[in-house]
């Protein structure tokens, strides 16, 4: 009986948050001296590409979380690369110049691509990231829809699409993992989680939650970001005036993703990853705070 008071009393979220990832922006990595303090060597990293960023940004942002001991995994969103040889000298130069081997490769945010790619299947097709040593790819998941792709609802578009990344993965041997839009609740990504893997998906999922930030902060966000059903959660939750101006912390979807994977440890649902919408510190002292 005590054996089983423990296993019952021990928190199933600290051990899910082994191998947490986080996102930063060049801009807002800046404001951060050392990153080693936040989060533990070793750690994913991702830096997110954003239209009007230089690539000098990028790669100087590489370069410090490389020579500080993480693994770098930038973004290469498909509609703001202008063409193939830009492609080329971006990955090259990632590989070359920080020793980058991973990266999440996307359609981006743009409405209208500014060159010759629209999806991030057309950057896989072009062979370049195998071609320069690149040996894990992440690759979006939308565990609430995505209007971009299917814009009269429905999954069909990017469901076929995910199954063709898989293909993508097995044929060249590229470890691949989705990582999803940042969610609310649980309840709609672990029924997506659940269909994937009726439909014969085996890629792991990297669940994104929104660190600690202002209310306002994240319905902005989320808005933005085309956040589906979990939005009802920050609809209920600015409903409450005493909550308005607290930090809202993402423990209750992660405690419950984490619960899931304990009950059910077969489940795709593989690992957390932050977005630090109200900064990376706020998120990294939640991720210390939840695994100490």
């Amino acid at each position: 009986m005590a054996v089983a008071n423990l296993v019952q009393a021990k928190d199933p979220l600290k051990d899910f948050l082994d191998g947490v990832s986080i996102e930063v922006m060049p801009r807002t990595l800046a404001k951060i001296d050392h990153m080693t303090p936040l989060m533990s060597p070793g750690s994913r990293v991702y830096v997110a590409h954003i239209e009007g960023t230089p690539f000098a940004d990028m790669l100087a942002a590489a370069r410090r979380l490389a020579a500080e001991g993480f693994e770098v995994m930038p973004h290469f969103p498909a509609r703001i690369v202008e063409n193939a040889a830009q492609l080329e000298e971006w990955i090259k130069t990632y590989a070359g110049e920080a020793g980058v081997t991973q990266a999440l490769v996307l359609a981006g945010g743009v409405a209208k691509p500014l060159g010759a790619f629209d999806s991030a299947m057309q950057l896989l097709e072009t062979g370049l990231f195998q071609k320069h040593g690149y040996t894990r790819l992440h690759v979006a998941g939308h565990p609430e829809g995505n209007k971009d792709i299917d814009p009269r609802g429905g999954t069909a578009q990017v469901d076929a699409a995910l199954r063709w990344k898989q293909d993508y993965a097995h044929r060249t041997g590229t470890e691949m993992a989705l990582v999803t839009q940042f969610a609310f609740d649980a309840v709609p990504v672990i029924a997506w989680a659940e269909r994937l893997a009726a439909d014969g998906i085996t890629l792991p999922i990297h669940v994104g939650i929104a660190g600690p930030a202002k209310l306002q902060t994240l319905i902005k966000f989320a808005i933005a970001c085309g956040v589906g059903p979990s939005l009802s959660v920050l609809q209920r939750r600015a409903k409450d005036l005493t909550k308005l101006l607290r930090p809202m912390e993402p423990s209750d979807v992660a405690t419950a993703l984490a619960a899931h994977k304990v009950d059910h440890p077969e489940s795709l649902i593989e690992r957390l990853h932050v977005f630090p919408l109200g900064g990376i510190r706020a998120s990294s002292e939640w991720v210390g705070a939840k695994r100490a």
